[in-house]
């Protein structure tokens, strides 16, 4: 019994360290406009460009709203709690533990909903890629696309 505890703690390790780095790795998805090489960017220099790209995001912040980021992580997370729920008492009846199973798959349905829904959060809507591309081309600067 003592080895197969062991077993169970290393793999509750593995499955926070991976949800962890998940995390973090997804953390970072924000995309950026790239700007064409044209004779302003040339002039002013990346250093430059970095600056007015934050300052044109800044703008957008300010003027275009996104509401309901907070609930929809909210409801993102909900519905992967009910998934990983269900799908998790499918495996645990599988293997003669569905109320555990169910348990479990709640948990990371949900973690995975919230996360799910916050790096979604974390793109520009529409509305503020084009206020960006909109403000950058009023400073000079010409936008080929996002990544």
């Amino acid at each position: 019994m003592k080895c197969l505890g062991s077993v169970r703690s290393k793999h509750k390790g593995r499955a926070a360290a991976a949800i962890v780095a998940l995390a973090l790795g997804l953390g970072c998805a924000a995309p950026q406009p790239v700007l064409y090489p044209n004779p302003h960017l040339e002039q002013v220099g990346v250093a430059k460009s970095k600056q007015d790209i934050a300052a044109c995001e800044s703008l957008a912040a300010e003027y275009v709203k996104n509401p309901g980021a907070v609930e929809q992580a909210a409801k993102r997370g909900a519905a992967g709690a009910a998934t990983g729920a269900v799908l998790g008492a499918i495996g645990g009846a599988i293997g003669d533990g569905a109320g555990r199973g169910a348990a479990i798959g709640s948990a990371v349905g949900g973690v995975g909903g919230v996360l799910s829904a916050l790096v979604k959060s974390d793109q520009p809507s529409p509305t503020e890629v084009n206020f960006v591309n909109h403000c950058l081309q009023e400073r000079g600067y010409r936008v080929v696309g996002w990544q």
